[in-house]
């Protein structure tokens, strides 16, 4: 049993990292097209929604998926029931996005946004369709079947917004592009597995899934709309352009953080709720899992920050310039973000959404201190205040870590200091290499070369044991 978990999840980590990084590629890639075909505003307006948007998608998922997932005796009514509760909600949001969208387009004096949110707000309408499927797929340790259909939707919607760009479609490019992927995503894996609801609306179900979820949905929601109150004061006060430089920046530097994380706490959360009675195991193997989580991301995000101005430049032209410090300042925040969310999930994992909840209205509380208080101060200043939202914010994450399975902040940190250490070493590295090469292009072969074989090589020099984690968690053969 615990060889056939073990091969499971070799597997499932293999399509889930082919996943991530092929829709990463193909993301960067058309990026960089799009971005050169159309401007910061049109990325400002597209993304002025985004908080409503947001918010509707939390309220139908519900936090059904990870509650189906964890269950030990899972139902059909079970997956039933979070179905006909997903459908109603995405068609009660669309509704209320399609009434609310004139509304929406006065706060921001922007008229373009009422089709915008009325086109966009359609994929609520079938999203409810692809929660049953994922989380059968997931129960399963089954990532090929996503990663097939997600890569063939990406290069679709990619053929069409690419394409409409270059007939001067400017924003809507964006906007059906979007659209479309989300469609044909539903519509090939609701083939692929075939499922459909076969039993009634069971009120016992809907309790259990609504007492776990509840408490995710709070939190998330909190999440989501103080992840997008900046952009909301930025896209009020500040021009769309300047959001536009905003977003693109956030993205970028959010880009390699989360898709790291999405691949381990993809495959890792169903394994590690089977071991979440075994306290001792459990900690064994989340700190393997933040010490891999670390040796990969805060490198890479730290050569992102060094090379971010060669970088922007040659990949998406000047025009895009000033967003080069905003993202520089963000590595340094995102770096942070898989190791908050793995504390986070961990209290997933134990069945503490209460306590979940409980840690992101005391964060939230304080990253929205110190964004009032940055935010008269220009951008800048308002990205160098996230760096010290992440920092307290991980002290407050790793509270209830110490109380459940005694890995708590000091613990963390022993662990993932040195890591930090060499990467910026690293970031030195570059920008002393860079220093004495004029050409950008060149800045970012040889930069991003000589820092990948300082980073390795030290680390193999100095026999970091974190090399064996990363192996761990890609062959679990001990």
């Amino acid at each position: 049993m615990e060889d056939n978990l073990k091969g499971k999840m070799k597997k499932g980590l293999y399509w889930s990292f082919f996943n991530q990084f092929a829709n990463y590629g193909m993301q960067f890639c058309v990026g960089i097209v799009m971005a050169r075909l159309l401007s910061p505003e049109d990325y400002g307006i597209t993304a002025l929604p985004a908080v409503f948007m947001s918010v509707a998608m939390i309220l139908q998922e519900g936090g059904l998926s990870d509650a189906l997932v964890r269950k030990t005796d899972l139902k059909e009514q079970d997956i039933s029931t979070a179905f006909y509760y997903s459908f109603g909600v995405g068609i009660f949001m669309y509704l209320v996005l399609f009434f609310a969208a004139p509304f929406i387009a006065d706060f921001y004096k922007t008229p373009v946004l009422v089709p915008l949110m009325r086109v966009t707000a359609l994929g609520f309408v079938w999203g409810a369709m692809g929660i049953p499927q994922n989380v059968i797929l997931k129960r399963r340790l089954d990532f090929k079947t996503p990663t097939k259909i997600g890569i063939t939707t990406k290069v679709f919607s990619a053929c069409v917004g690419i394409g409409m760009a270059f007939a001067g479609y400017g924003l809507w490019a964006l906007v059906i592009s979007g659209f479309l992927s989300g469609l044909l995503y539903q519509i090939l894996i609701w083939y692929k597995v075939r499922w459909l609801p076969t039993t009634k609306w069971s009120k016992d179900s809907f309790k259990y899934l609504w007492n776990y979820g509840n408490k995710m949905i709070a939190s998330s929601m909190l999440n989501t709309i103080y992840n997008n109150i900046a952009p909301i004061f930025i896209g009020k006060y500040y021009s769309p352009a300047q959001l536009g430089v905003y977003n693109r920046a956030q993205n970028y530097a959010a880009m390699p953080s989360q898709n790291v994380t999405g691949v381990i706490s993809n495959v890792t959360f169903p394994v590690l709720c089977k071991m979440q009675n075994d306290n001792e195991k459990l900690a064994f193997n989340y700190r393997r899992m933040l010490r891999a989580s670390a040796f990969v991301i805060f490198p890479i995000m730290m050569m992102l920050s060094a090379l971010a101005h060669p970088l922007v430049i040659t990949m998406v032209t000047a025009k895009w310039e000033s967003c080069i410090i905003l993202l520089q300042i963000i590595c340094f925040s995102m770096m942070w973000y898989p190791i908050h969310a793995i504390n986070l999930n961990l209290l997933i994992v134990k069945g503490r959404s209460d306590l979940f909840f409980r840690l992101e209205i005391i964060k939230k509380i304080v990253g929205l201190s110190i964004l009032v208080f940055t935010l008269s101060m220009g951008l800048v200043y308002l990205c160098i205040g996230g760096i010290l939202s992440s920092m307290i914010g991980l002290v407050i994450n790793t509270y209830y870590t110490g109380k459940l399975i005694q890995v708590g902040y000091w613990k963390q940190m022993k662990d993932l200091i040195p890591i930090l250490v060499l990467s910026f070493l690293t970031w030195l590295c570059i920008h002393g290499v860079n220093y004495f090469i004029t050409n950008l292009v060149l800045q970012i072969i040889i930069g991003g070369i000589v820092g990948a074989i300082f980073y390795i090589g030290i680390a193999y020099i100095l026999k970091f044991s974190e090399l064996e984690d990363v192996k761990y968690m890609l062959n679990r053969k001990k």
